[in-house]
């Protein structure tokens, strides 16, 4: 007997099990599996091409700006990572530590990265003489491992990849331009290729990254409500030059320390992408950011002709997407479920009848709008404008949901109320690191940022709603992954 195949297996509802939801989308899309390294994964074909379109983009952009890629060694000695005692004190809980070479016991622990500013401090010193070095400007490609005790695939994994810039610069104010430089450009990075929304702004003292004068971050809100530090730029000042002792000559022949920045942008970013557009069918891919935009999907292809016309209508749409023909033998409702699953932008049906009408079906994974077109010369313009629809639409939508759950509080029990109910919640803050801590274990909230868009708010009389002091900041709280 012949088992028959079955169908396409169901994905937790979000709105039931989120967690679930989440873990399911990322299996069942084959955007990435587990390892047997626990908290790793292993990123399968589209979340790698989804990375390398990601890649791609930041590294041009960073080219133009004359950015230079390098590429520096996966082990920190325990020695270099102790100069400088704030950034290790951040990092000490997830440092992974390499104390064996072979069968030998090494005389001093090697450290994986966690990030490598003692790396590129070390060389920094090495290479910076002159005013006339400055500034450098290097990034890199690499993975890096914190030892994470709850990990979620994409989100928060031992291991994961990202770029990571390190500048180097004569002043304050230079190194200030290049951090809000790199932030705009991964604002832009959020919203014009992965069609996420996000709240840009300055990190609390108690949030900022370990050894930074200020982070910058852009933040946003999943589907449930919670928000995700997407990525982040860093203006370290002078610490790290001080601490690794990097100087320079400037024209008057004095010896100055330089001012640096670090900055990151990680595969945590697909994980937000998911959590911001899928839906319980599975995932919703922005088309800017699809590996694939189109999928054709031959209907009763055994007969005559049906294939030679969807490679036709291939070969036609080529120039105005990537396209892909689903000339396997699985039945047809299989193959637009799991085309849903994976979330390509557009399906394209067509069979028989709509040859012989000279027509196709056209189907929007975001709405799953069904819509016919003529098969002629203004299919090619159809389907580039609808893509740019898509995404326009895929952004607005998320914008919508996020504002719609960004809300005001004016009294403690009013914000204890809205935290629980998920997004994000404004707030008065007088600045006191106490506060957050408070705030953070009664309601599990954490101060996201200052965003630039209040931070011109006039808030004469607003007093810090947990200790009645006046209030220095309008921020930005929520609970958050």
């Amino acid at each position: 007997m012949v088992k028959k195949q079955g169908f396409v297996k169901q994905i937790t509802s979000r709105d039931d099990d989120f967690a679930k939801w989440y873990t399911d989308v990322c299996l069942k899309s084959e955007l990435c599996d587990y390892s047997s390294v626990k908290g790793s994964m292993v990123i399968r074909p589209t979340g790698t091409a989804i990375w390398e379109k990601i890649r791609d983009v930041v590294d041009s952009r960073l080219k133009e700006t004359g950015h230079q890629n390098v590429m520096m060694p996966l082990l920190v000695p325990e020695h270099l990572l102790l100069k400088e005692a704030e950034h290790v004190e951040g990092f000490a809980p997830e440092v992974a530590w390499v104390t064996m070479g072979g069968e030998t016991e090494l005389s001093e622990r090697l450290a994986i990265r966690p990030t490598s500013e003692v790396l590129f401090c070390e060389h920094f010193k090495t290479v910076i003489h002159s005013h006339r070095d400055l500034p450098v400007l290097y990034n890199q490609w690499a993975n890096v491992m914190r030892w994470e005790k709850n990990t979620r695939p994409f989100l928060r994994t031992t291991e994961f990849f990202w770029q990571e810039g390190h500048t180097c610069h004569v002043s304050h104010e230079e190194a200030e331009k290049e951090a809000l430089m790199i932030l705009d450009m991964y604002v832009d990075v959020c919203e014009n290729m992965l069609a996420i929304p996000v709240v840009t702004g300055v990190k609390s003292e108690s949030e900022k990254f370990a050894g930074a004068e200020k982070t910058y971050t852009n933040e946003t809100l999943m589907y449930d409500g919670k928000a995700l530090q997407i990525n982040t730029s860093h203006h370290l000042g002078d610490h790290f030059g001080k601490a690794f002792d990097i100087t320079y000559t400037d024209k008057e022949g004095k010896e100055q320390f330089v001012y640096t920045t670090s900055w990151g942008l990680t595969t945590r970013t697909i994980g937000g992408m998911i959590m911001v557009h899928s839906d319980d069918r599975g995932l919703v891919l922005p088309p800017r950011i699809a590996p694939t935009q189109v999928i054709i999907i031959p209907i009763a292809q055994h007969k005559e002709g049906v294939l030679d016309k969807a490679d036709e209508l291939k070969v036609m749409l080529s120039d105005v997407a990537t396209i892909k023909v689903d000339d396997s033998d699985k039945q047809p409702g299989w193959k637009f479920s799991e085309a849903e699953m994976k979330g390509y932008p557009i399906r394209i049906e067509m069979g028989p009848k709509d040859i012989e009408s000279n027509q196709v079906v056209v189907v929007r994974r975001d709405t799953l709008e069904k819509m016919t077109v003529p098969f002629d010369d203004t299919l090619p313009t159809v389907i580039s404008e609808l893509l740019e629809t898509i995404h326009h639409d895929m952004l607005a939508k998320a914008r919508k949901r996020q504002e719609e759950k960004t809300r005001v509080a004016t009294t403690k029990e009013e914000f204890n109320r809205l935290i629980e109910e998920g997004g994000f919640v404004l707030a008065p803050w007088s600045g006191d690191e106490a506060v957050e801590e408070l705030i953070k274990e009664q309601t599990g909230a954490t101060s996201r940022c200052w965003s630039f868009d209040h931070q011109q708010d006039d808030l004469t009389g607003l007093k810090d709603l947990w200790n009645g002091k006046p209030a220095q900041y309008m921020m930005h709280w929520a609970k958050a992954y």
